[in-house]
């Protein structure tokens, strides 16, 4: 069986090799192609290329339709008739090129003949740089070199070894890219003086080259392996001394070590030579964790470095803290008893905390007892208490961490900002980038001299937050007049800024706002609430996300407009303040329903519209806002007569005493400026008397009250609470008011213009009255139809009545004029009941043209 199975194994191979051999044989079975002079040249030689046809292979056995085609890779470069075929190539590329024969008939087919591969090389250069390595005590030995530029061709490099006692070694590679080789070989260290010889030779099929001579002992070439197994000792868990140790090969004679802080770009550098496998290291920070790394080498002048050993990385341990903290405060009084301090401090560089720190300790006392009052302990940067008011207090701040406590910082609480003389002037911001703000300022003038530091102070303004933002400063010395911002700043973020100019403890501050980068706001205020309040309407509002304010508001404007009118809507623009988002408007009319809406505006635009609110100012508008202009940051908006009814019964009541008013002792107020531009302002509103009555709706009419000054025995028709020369209350004197039953006036009949009805049916002119004159008025005179007014208590202003007509003496002459007599009952329905109880002014209990003109204020309600 065994002598079966290795017959059929023969066979099988004997007929794997006929069919090898006959494939080759029929690759060319048509005809051969032939090279010369060989299959490989050098680059710029020129090669002939033959085809011919073997005996019987042709077209129909006649030659002349024969035509041999020559393809240099698949483009046609030659043919030729015949059964033979012969060209010269050249400016053949590196590399090898593929030639290919091919026979053509008289139809288009082509049949392949046959073919030739040649290549295009160099000869090898000779090899540079030969060197050799033994890696460690027990490492084989291993050289490489330059092979030069690429031959193209294969190429065969050969490194051979020569020693003591004619021991050779050789290896060989066969590769294009060969240039490096190791022998397999250890050098042991018995003769470390004994010379070796190396060298490499390289061999292609256009010739050879071999490299210098190397020669080199065992010291030379030996590189000793890495140290290992490396650890660090800190004497006594101090920084101040520590050893570092490792392990490295018997022979080794040198040693080299690096360290570096872990985020350090740069190394330190140590030789070691007098310690084995150890060095005492005094330079290095607490607190902080290196990277270590060692290096051998076996001869000061022979030989190589080892590569550098795995790294170690520690931490060394921790010290006390030497700095101190920088700390900054802040005071807010919160009633006339107390004040809350804030104090912030940054946190010590890794140099000044030589350690963790575990927790800050403050310290408060007040400076009068010297005992300290209060001592917490926190692990923030910051810390918040409630203090009196009255007595001076200081605090202190230090730093701790496992090994101790930095040294205190000492402030003492005072007002930053006390010291008016010590305040920075002219202080601006200014954005420099897109996170940066320039703030800059001038000296405080005459105190200039005083400063001992500037502190630039911000924080980002977030009203109405719930946590405030953290706070930020620097410190500045007196001689520099700006500060660059760069900690923590943000774009399109409003910033408030202090600038602090300290001396002693003494300080005085200005302040700014200010953005690094600002756009127009995102979104409007929004309106939360408004509400009605003597005549006039209170808005408030919402302030705008932080994030959609897009830089510091510089100002709001407040737009309104009637519901149902196409006129351009009305705005008050005013300044923007952080508390209270609030603003009054005194210039809506009664029973109007209006619309408003509210912007913001930045350095860079407008916002677009907050929220609408639709409101009806349902009460009587503020008397000031008829007459006097109201004036709202600049934009002027005159106020709209919007009480009709009693708009009319004033102009009524100037009708009436307009014909008695021309005195050259009492001025005629039909003269003054504003009587003269009223009735130009009744006509432009068009609103006549009997156009009174059907424009005001009847439910919403007041009832009219009309005010009866009863003059008895020559009674003051307005008194004053007391003069010698007047008689006393029980002396007959009587005011008392009746109603509309009592009088019979009302809005609907009203008096005539040219004069006041009394009750007795008699025409009085008021004004007469009041400033007539005569020598034969005595006190207390029943007869006496009226008095006469001192001089001295009269000071008349043109077109004015005067302002202290209060009271009526009883002591001066009767007035001469026989046609006019003392009216008993003056009823004046000018006022609705609702708005007099009784007739009183905000400015006081005088009812004087002034009054009426409104330049001291509106009617109390």
């Amino acid at each position: 069986m065994a002598h079966t199975a290795n017959g059929c194994s023969l066979a099988l191979i004997f007929i794997i090799m006929w069919l090898l051999v006959k494939a080759k044989i029929d690759v060319c079975k048509r005809g051969d192609v032939t090279v010369q002079p060989s299959h490989v040249i050098s680059l710029g030689s020129a090669v002939n290329i033959s085809c011919s046809l073997k005996t019987k292979q042709g077209c129909l056995q006649f030659s002349s339709f024969n035509k041999l085609i020559l393809y240099k890779f698949d483009r046609r470069i030659y043919f030729q008739h015949g059964r033979s075929l012969s060209s010269q190539v050249t400016g053949l590329p590196l590399g090898t090129t593929l030639f290919v024969c091919k026979l053509a008939c008289s139809s288009n087919d082509e049949i392949r003949i046959c073919g030739a591969e040649i290549s295009v090389g160099v000869v090898p250069e000779q090899p540079q740089n030969l060197s050799c390595i033994q890696k460690g005590e027990h490492g084989t030995v291993g050289c490489t070199w330059d092979r030069g530029q690429d031959t193209h061709l294969y190429t065969a490099y050969t490194l051979q070894l020569n020693g003591p006692k004619n021991l050779t070694w050789q290896k060989q590679c066969n590769h294009h890219y060969c240039d490096h080789l190791d022998l397999g070989i250890n050098l042991t260290p018995e003769s470390p003086e004994s010379s070796y010889t190396a060298k490499v030779t390289a061999i292609n099929s256009l010739g050879n080259a071999s490299s210098f001579p190397s020669s080199f002992t065992l010291l030379d070439i030996v590189r000793p392996l890495p140290p290992w197994d490396i650890r660090i000792k800190f004497v006594n868990a101090s920084v101040s001394r520590c050893t570092l140790q490792w392990r490295d090969e018997g022979l080794v004679l040198l040693n080299r070590l690096r360290y570096r802080p872990i985020h350090s770009r740069s190394w330190n550098m140590v030789n070691a030579t007098n310690a084995k496998g150890r060095h005492d290291l005094l330079d290095l920070k607490p607190f902080t964790e290196y990277e270590f790394q060692v290096s051998s080498k076996l001869h000061l002048y022979k030989g190589s470095w080892s590569d550098w050993s795995e790294s170690l990385r520690t931490q060394t341990p921790e010290e006390e803290p030497t700095g101190t903290l920088d700390v900054w405060y802040m005071r807010q009084h919160i009633d006339y008893n107390r004040q809350q301090i804030s104090l912030f401090w940054k946190n010590l560089s890794l140099s000044e905390a030589k350690g963790k720190i575990l927790h800050y300790r403050v310290t408060l006392q007040e400076v009068a007892g010297g005992k300290a009052t209060l001592q917490n302990i926190t692990e923030h940067t910051s810390w918040t208490w409630v203090i009196p008011r009255t007595g001076n207090w200081a605090v202190s701040v230090s730093a701790a961490n496992s090994k101790g406590s930095s040294l205190p910082t000492h402030i003492n609480i005072t007002d930053l900002c006390g010291a008016g003389l010590l305040a920075p002037q002219q202080v601006s911001a200014n954005s420099e980038g897109v996170d940066n703000l320039v703030v800059t300022w001038t000296p405080p003038g005459k105190a200039a001299a005083a400063v001992q530091e500037y502190v630039v102070e911000w924080r980002e303004l977030h009203p109405g937050a719930s946590t405030q933002p953290p706070l930020g400063w620097l410190r500045s010395p007196p001689y520099n007049l700006s500060a660059l911002i760069s900690e923590n700043i943000k774009p399109y973020i409003c910033y408030e800024i202090h600038v602090h100019a300290l001396s002693g403890d003494q300080g005085g501050c200005n302040s700014i706002r200010g953005n690094s980068k600002h756009k127009a706001p995102l979104s409007g205020p929004h309106i939360n609430a408004i509400s009605e309040k003597k005549g006039s309407i209170l808005i408030s509002w919402n302030e705008i996300p932080a994030q959609e304010q897009m830089g510091c508001v510089l100002h709001y404007r407040i737009y309104w407009k009637e519901r149902d009118s196409d006129s351009q809507p009305q705005l008050c623009e005013i300044p923007y303040r952080v508390s209270p988002n609030s603003h009054p408007i005194d210039s809506l009319r009664p029973r109007v329903t209006y619309v408003l809406w509210m912007t913001a505006l930045t350095a860079a635009g407008e916002s677009p519209r907050g929220n609408e609110r639709e409101f009806c100012l349902q009460g009587k508008a503020n008397w000031s806002t008829y007459v006097a202009p109201s004036i709202c940051m600049g934009v002027i908006m005159v106020g709209v007569l919007s009480v009709r009814c009693f708009r009319q019964k004033v102009f009524v009541l100037l009708l009436a005493l307009r014909p008695q008013w021309c005195s050259k002792e009492i001025p005629d107020p039909a003269n003054s400026t504003w009587a003269k531009k009223y009735p130009i302002v009744e006509e432009k509103t068009e609103l006549a008397l009997d156009r009174l009555l059907t424009d005001w709706p009847t439910p919403e009419e007041p009832e009219p009250l009309v005010i009866n000054k009863v003059l008895h025995q020559v009674n003051p028709a307005f008194r004053r609470p007391h003069h010698p020369n007047w008689p006393e209350k029980g002396q007959g004197v009587q005011d008392h008011y009746t109603s509309e039953e009592d009088t019979g006036y009302s809005a609907s009949s009203p008096p005539t213009p040219r004069a006041l009805t009394a009750e007795t049916g008699q025409g009085v002119d008021l004004y007469k009255v009041l400033g007539s004159k005569g020598p034969d008025s005595t006190p207390g005179n029943p007869a006496s139809p009226s008095t006469v007014l001192p001089v001295d208590y009269l000071p008349a202003h043109e077109g004015y009545l005067p302002s202290n007509i209060d009271y009526l003496p009883s002591h001066e002459a009767p007035i001469t004029d026989p046609r006019e007599e003392l009216p008993q009952h003056i009823s004046l329905s000018i006022f609705p009941s609702s708005s007099l109880h009784p007739l009183t002014f905000s400015c006081g209990e005088k009812l004087t043209l002034d009054q009426l003109k409104m330049g001291c204020g509106s009617l109390m309600l």
